[in-house]
C-alpha cells in the first residue's frame, strides 16, 4: 500500500455528514476514488459536484443487507478497495437498561459495520486498510447514552480480535474513537435547544481549548490510519479528544 493516495479506491459509509463527509473530502483531495454510501445524498451532492469523476454514491443503510451487498457490487465494479472506513453511526438518548435502544444502536454502529466489511471483505486489495470509529466516551461514563457507548466499546473490543484473524490477509484493521465533535449526531439526541447548550458548555470546560473538535481533524487521523505511514499500527483504538479523557 503506497503512501501516495493517488489512484486508489476507497469506500466510506455514512458518509453524507460529519467525518464521513469530510474522510471523503480529504481522499478526494488525495486523487481517491471514493465510493460514498448513505442514506440520503446530503452534502455530498456539492462535493459531487465538484468531483464528478472520482466520487460514486450509493444509497442505502447499513442495516440492510441486500443494500450491503448491492454495496459491494458497486466496489467490485470499481476496482479492488484499497480502503475501507465504515463510519455510519448513531446515538440515543435512553436509560442505561433500555436493551431495545442499545439493540437499535448496535445494528447500525457495531453489527453495521462489522458487516460492512464482512460484505466488502472480498473486494478489498491485499494489503488493504480497514479504520472502524469508535468513540472516547468507551472509557468513561455518560448518563443517558449508556446503550450507544456499549454497541462502540463492544465493536472496539471485536475489531481487536478481527484484526488479529486477519493480519495475515494483508488487512490491517483499527479504530479511531473522536472526541466531542461538531456534528449532527449532537441534534439527533433530541434535547431541546437549551439542554444540549449546556451540555456542550460542560463538556468544553474538558477541551484543552474550549471547543468541539472539527470533523477535518478526525478525518486526518483516519487518512494516516489508512496510509503507509501507520503500516506498523493494527488493532490499536486511537482517542482524538483535545484531552477530554486526561481530566
Amino acid at each position: 500500500m503506497s503512501t501516495n493516495f493517488q489512484g486508489r479506491l476507497a469506500v466510506v459509509t455514512g458518509a453524507s455528514s460529519g467525518i464521513g463527509l469530510a474522510v471523503c473530502d480529504l481522499l478526494l483531495q488525495r486523487g481517491v476514488q471514493v465510493l460514498a454510501f448513505s442514506r440520503r445524498l446530503g452534502a455530498l451532492e456539492a462535493l459531487q459536484a465538484r468531483n464528478p469523476e472520482q466520487l460514486h454514491w450509493c444509497a442505502g443503510d447499513v442495516t440492510d443487507i441486500d443494500a450491503l451487498h448491492a454495496l459491494a457490487e458497486r466496489a467490485g465494479r470499481l476496482g479492488a478497495v484499497d480502503y475501507l472506513v465504515p463510519n455510519a453511526g448513531i446515538a440515543r438518548l435512553a436509560p442505561g437498561c433500555d436493551m431495545q435502544a442499545f439493540e437499535q444502536q448496535w445494528r447500525v454502529n457495531g453489527a453495521g459495520a462489522v458487516n460492512t466489511f464482512e460484505v466488502l471483505k472480498p473486494h478489498l486489495a491485499r494489503p488493504a486498510s480497514v479504520v472502524f470509529i469508535s468513540t472516547f466516551l468507551r472509557q468513561l461514563g455518560f448518563a443517558g447514552l449508556g446503550g450507544y457507548i456499549a454497541s462502540k466499546a463492544a465493536l472496539s473490543a471485536l475489531v481487536r480480535s478481527l484484526a488479529l484473524e486477519h493480519a495475515g490477509e494483508g488487512l490491517r484493521l483499527n479504530l479511531v474513537s473522536p472526541g466531542p465533535t461538531a456534528t449532527p449526531i449532537w441534534n439527533s439526541l433530541g434535547l431541546a435547544e437549551e439542554m444540549l447548550a449546556g451540555v456542550a458548555s460542560e463538556v468544553n470546560k474538558r477541551l484543552v481549548d474550549g471547543e468541539f473538535l472539527d470533523p477535518l481533524a478526525i478525518a486526518e487521523v483516519v487518512l494516516f490510519q489508512l496510509s503507509n505511514g501507520a503500516r506498523g499500527v493494527y488493532g490499536q483504538d486511537w482517542v482524538v479528544d483535545k484531552g477530554y479523557t486526561l481530566q
